[in-house]
């Protein structure tokens, strides 16, 4: 039986990404790939433990999982991996221990990676 809400999702991520996307420059040490993604954000709130709430605001790129190959392999986003965006240079990381990506819907047909700009 053909799961619909799968078939939307692979509609949507390829909706996004003709329409509501950009080229970036995908890096992991030597290795790199252009992949189009969409710019969003997301804000975190830590507890650092002693009763105090910081706030984390992550410049997120919204990237079709499997467009993301290094090396002719299809990889997922690593603390520490570069995204160039427009002259800007953004690190993959997130706050203490949330993860450094998430994926965007049910079925991983996009991923939304989190980053900080860092040059």
């Amino acid at each position: 039986m053909v799961d619909l809400l799968e078939q939307a999702a692979g509609w949507l991520d390829r909706i996004r990404t003709a329409h509501l996307s950009r080229p970036i420059l995908y890096s992991r040490g030597t290795a790199s790939i252009a992949v189009q993604a969409t710019v969003g954000k997301t804000v975190f709130e830590v507890d650092d433990g002693y009763g105090a709430v910081e706030k984390w605001e992550s410049r997120d790129f919204l990237i079709t999982a499997a467009n993301l190959v290094l090396g002719g392999v299809v990889v997922t986003p690593q603390r520490g991996d570069r995204i160039a965006d427009g002259g800007k240079v953004y690190e993959v990381l997130a706050p203490g221990k949330e993860d450094v990506f998430r994926l965007s819907d049910p079925y991983g047909v996009t991923l939304r990676v989190h980053t900080k700009q860092v040059q």
